[in-house]
């Protein structure tokens, strides 16, 4: 069967990988859609500590289930459009202890520890699939980018009449948009990209910052009458934007960082203590997101598309990455779709 495999540095090309066939408790499952991930496109950098080249990508699947194991449950059926949950869990360490199987110590994420879903067809544990009725093929692909904002969003604790900020309009950070939007929350988003901003706005945020364009803590002040944002979710990864997390958080506020920086940050301390922050961080997602996720991309319907950028058929798939990575201040989802 066919895969997309990154096999070295900005290098990608169409392979031929062997067949796998579902052992008892696994599914296999056809592949119809996978969304690129930030994480595929720094693999494809070099940039992404976490691979080992060559590897197959994608993490964000939607398909049909092909094929049950032995011992998979009834409701898994062939036929049935399916995601998957990406991550593995050890059961054994401190997170999986606390129930935060998400934030696994040992976890091995689907295109990133291991070989992804970017290939005709995958064999999973049965566990890691959730079947999904009533929605268009092509957003299955778009439930676990999106869980992970709506993950950070349960983080912080956003709850109605919450004022929170979201720093950086991208997948990740539409997710986040979304999430505080059902819980009630007024969402202002921190951007430079003036495409994604707008998206962000007909999405239902009220309020943006181009700081390209202004001075972003006088919009901040003008928008909170001086007092900062309830809650500030960190969905960038840069120094300036981690920086800019606790100073455009209110007293007693949250901070939730999504992205991660490459290079050392460097704070005035003392904020933390004098606005008694909870600083928090934010890993993955649960099954508890993607249901979340779900209810939301049934309620957006059509509207979903306006967050697929570009699609790029299985035989062009190589050109998928270098496409995205010319392409960056205009891109939100990179899709590849598959016979």
């Amino acid at each position: 069967m066919k895969a997309l495999l990154i096999e070295s540095l900005r290098r990608t090309r169409l392979a031929d990988v062997p067949e796998t066939q579902p052992g008892p408790g696994e599914v296999l499952i056809g592949v119809r859609h996978v969304g690129l991930c930030g994480s595929d496109l720094n693999t494809f950098g070099g940039l992404n500590p976490l691979v080992e080249l060559p590897r197959i990508p994608g993490h964000e699947i939607g398909g049909v289930i092909l094929q049950c194991g032995e011992g998979v449950p009834g409701h898994l059926k062939a036929g049935a459009a399916v995601t998957v949950l990406p991550y593995t869990s050890c059961g054994q360490c401190s997170s999986c202890r606390k129930g935060r199987t998400n934030a696994c110590r040992y976890n091995r994420t689907l295109g990133v520890q291991q070989d992804g879903g970017l290939k005709e067809r995958l064999v999973v544990p049965y566990e890691k699939v959730i079947p999904v009725e009533g929605m268009a093929e092509r957003h299955l692909a778009l439930i676990e980018p999106l869980s992970v904002g709506f993950h950070a969003v349960e983080r912080g604790r956003v709850a109605a009449g919450d004022r929170v900020l979201v720093l950086g309009a991208g997948m990740i950070g539409v997710g986040a948009v979304l999430g505080a939007l059902r819980k009630g929350a007024e969402v202002t988003v921190l951007d430079i990209a003036s495409d994604k901003l707008l998206l962000a706005q007909e999405l239902g945020a009220a309020h943006v910052i181009d700081p390209g364009k202004e001075d972003a803590q006088a919009r901040v002040d003008e928008l909170t009458g001086g007092d900062g944002y309830d809650v500030v979710i960190e969905a960038v990864g840069v120094p300036a934007t981690f920086v800019q997390a606790v100073d455009f958080a209110c007293f007693a506020g949250r901070v939730v960082y999504i992205g991660y920086c490459k290079t050392e940050v460097s704070y005035r301390t003392q904020i933390f203590n004098l606005k008694e922050l909870d600083i928090m961080g934010s890993r993955n997602a649960t099954m508890a997101d993607f249901q979340a996720v779900i209810d939301c991309l049934r309620a957006m319907g059509a509207q979903a598309d306006r967050l697929i950028t570009t699609t790029f058929p299985l035989a062009e798939a190589d050109r998928a990455l270098p496409y995205w990575d010319e392409h960056r201040a205009t891109t939100l989802k990179i899709m590849v779709e598959l016979p």
